[in-house]
């Protein structure tokens, strides 16, 4: 199963968000035992960064993002998914960037907190724990 991970998964991770880290943490690390299959959005990687930097240092928040995508891809997304997203039913621009980018990648799902967010997405979200679960059953 291809997964897409929202921003606030890589966050809650980076920045040790209780009670989020956990999930997210164990989630990043199944993804990273399966190359190929956890990808995230371009414009993630700037919302990251801009994000954690002023907690965690410059330095630290860039080699973050470098060990990130050893193993998460970075979804092909560009024009055509800025216009595609544009289209979409969703309220929040950003949530309809990151539904372009899971459509890019393949994704079959997108692992995120914020799953009502993703009502009206031709790309389920689940929460990090549920998308875990799917990934062992899997197995």
């Amino acid at each position: 199963m291809k997964v897409l991970v929202d921003t606030d998964v890589l966050i809650d991770m980076a920045l040790d968000r209780e009670p989020y880290a956990e999930a997210a943490s164990a989630l990043l690390d199944a993804l990273e035992a399966r190359p190929g299959t956890g990808f995230i959005a371009w414009h993630s990687i700037a919302n990251f960064y801009y994000l954690v930097s002023p907690v965690r240092g410059r330095p630290d928040a860039r080699q973050f993002v470098v060990d990130l995508v050893a193993f998460l891809d970075v979804a092909p997304t560009g024009t055509e998914g800025v216009r595609q997203a544009a289209r979409m039913p969703l309220k929040d621009f950003e949530d309809a960037l990151q539904v372009a980018a899971a459509l890019a990648s393949g994704a079959e799902v997108i692992a995120t907190r914020n799953v009502s967010d993703y009502r009206a997405a031709s790309v389920p979200a689940a929460s990090p724990e549920r998308v875990l679960r799917t990934l062992d059953a899997a197995e």
